[in-house]
């Protein structure tokens, strides 16, 4: 294709609302924008101007592995995007490009790896266990969100990250308002600063320890000057706000074992397709809305018959990606047999994200242990009566009434 035709193929931009869904409804304008197209342009309500949006499978893992798409470029454009606030803090791990980035990555990566995750196995086992007992001794009707789905991913994520006990409350505060589109800039922001002193303070005092908790990791980093505070603090924020992905994600889990018995029933049934199961409704699950961060093309590169300038901004879909017809047949259906399933649920490329491991962990405790200690539970309100979050970045249910 001759560099004029290409720049002809550019789409008209197309505004993004992205309103709360219900349930677990699939985004009606995503659906659309991929018929439309494997590059699409976009414009989300925050932000200016428009970007580029990719959903086909292959050019997502395309676009978030190749180094001539960068992260760190973001930093100083005001790119159209769906949170109002937008204050990355220099460093953050999340808008940095290798070196830098595989730098950080590396201090923490002991944490998360297979022995990592195990190390906290038992552990995890047994806070799930405690939280089943109080809701089960309390008896029913329950908040399914609030006595377990919520308090268990912060008490793991703390746990990986070697936060007291007695700070879970303050940490799923703070990451309840950085979350949220819904209080306004200033409240999200002063959330995140005062998390950001949090860690400042832990790692600052963990510079000598040897301990195997992200924070300690993090804090011997910075001692050996291999990293900066600046960085550390900046991981320390993501990974605890990525750890409680799980209770939204959980939470859709359960929404719909709930309201597709049949589902449910099957892992009752047959325990060994669990994990394999549970890729699936990964794979399934409208985890967010709209997208997430954007990249910046460093040079023109084309993807998919469409010319994308140098200074661009670039999202990709991981939901799309997920659907893709051509790489998931059927990709509407949730099937637990689907093999393979190389879904992009945890990214893909160097941000892929670090917990993927510890949440499929988190994932397989609760699904296992839900169903088998409580195989009478059932919704204790109609399906549409169950109120999801709104004005969320990520999507979840805010409450899950049950009763068994």
């Amino acid at each position: 294709m001759t560099d004029e035709a290409i720049d002809r193929a550019a789409p008209p931009v197309r505004d993004w609302p992205a309103v709360d869904l219900p349930g677990t409804d699939f985004d009606p304008v995503l659906t659309e924008l991929m018929r439309e197209g494997a590059v699409t342009r976009v414009s989300l309500p925050s932000g200016e101007g428009w970007a580029w949006l990719v959903t086909r499978h292959e050019d997502v893992r395309l676009v978030t592995d190749d180094p001539r798409f960068g992260r760190e470029a973001v930093m100083d454009r005001q790119v159209t995007r769906l949170a109002p606030h937008f204050v990355p803090a220099r460093g953050a791990v999340g808008f940095l490009d290798p070196p830098d980035h595989t730098r950080l990555r590396r201090s923490v990566a002991p944490a998360f790896t297979a022995r990592g995750v195990e190390r906290v196995r038992s552990r995890s086992r047994s806070m799930l266990d405690e939280l089943v007992d109080a809701m089960l001794k309390a008896g029913p009707p329950a908040d399914l969100t609030e006595a377990v789905l919520s308090p268990f991913p912060i008490a793991v994520i703390c746990e990986l990250m070697g936060v007291p006990a007695a700070d879970r409350h303050s940490m799923h505060t703070w990451t309840r308002l950085i979350l949220s589109s819904s209080h306004g800039a200033e409240v999200s922001e002063r959330a995140e600063q005062e998390m950001n002193d949090y860690f400042a303070d832990l790692i600052g005092v963990r510079s000598d320890s040897t301990g195997e908790d992200v924070a300690s990791l993090l804090g011997a980093a910075v001692a050996r000057e291999e990293i900066t505070l600046t960085e550390a603090v900046g991981l320390a924020v993501l990974l605890q706000i990525g750890g409680e992905a799980v209770t939204n994600n959980s939470g859709q889990m359960f929404y719909l074992l709930l309201t597709r018995r049949e589902l449910a029933e099957r892992l009752r049934s047959e325990p060994g397709i669990r994990p394999r199961a549970i890729d699936e409704l990964l794979r399934w699950i409208p985890h967010r809305n709209a997208v997430g961060l954007s990249r910046i093309a460093l040079e023109d590169v084309e993807v998919h018959g469409v010319r994308i300038r140098a200074g661009d901004a670039v999202y990709v879909s991981y939901l799309a990606a997920n659907r893709d017809p051509e790489v998931f047949p059927d990709p509407d259906t949730i099937d637990f047999s689907r093999s393979p399933n190389p879904h992009v649920s945890f990214g893909f490329g160097p941000h892929y994200c670090p917990g993927g491991m510890l949440a499929r962990l988190e994932s397989e405790l609760l699904v296992g242990t839900l169903l088998d200690r409580v195989p009478g539970m059932k919704l204790a309100v109609p399906p549409e009566e169950v109120p999801f979050k709104k004005g969320a970045l990520i999507r979840g249910p805010e409450a899950l009434p049950v009763t068994w």
